[in-house]
């Protein structure tokens, strides 16, 4: 039940961002929630390849190159899907900043700003 939660959550947070971002255009809800499952097979599956691949880069840039994989991902993602779509790269950077500054909000009000302690 959490996981369904969590998945319309960050639907809702991907609809935000056409607000923000005027390069980002998400067509549907049931755009934005397929969106978010296609967003998360990307982090899950390509981006770890990324990452890697571009270690040496992201260490020089001290980690400021993640924002770049992040919105490549982000850009991809809107290439693959028809209801949602992203105009070019500087809209994928902050539509990727704006989604995930969101979903981070929402996680942290879905949690209750409680931390468990370990």
């Amino acid at each position: 039940m959490k996981l369904v939660l969590v998945w319309l959550l960050n639907a809702v947070a991907l609809l935000l961002v056409p607000y923000i971002v005027p390069g980002v255009h998400i067509e549907t809800f049931f755009s934005a929630l397929i969106a978010v499952v296609i967003l998360g097979l990307v982090n899950a599956v390509i981006r770890p390849i990324f990452i890697l691949l571009t270690l040496p880069v992201t260490l020089l840039t001290l980690g400021l190159f993640l924002f770049v994989i992040n919105a490549l991902l982000f850009w991809f993602a809107g290439d693959i899907l028809r209801g949602f779509r992203v105009d070019g790269f500087v809209a994928a950077l902050f539509g990727s900043i704006v989604y995930s500054l969101a979903s981070w909000a929402f996680a942290t009000l879905l949690q209750g700003g409680k931390r468990k302690a370990s």
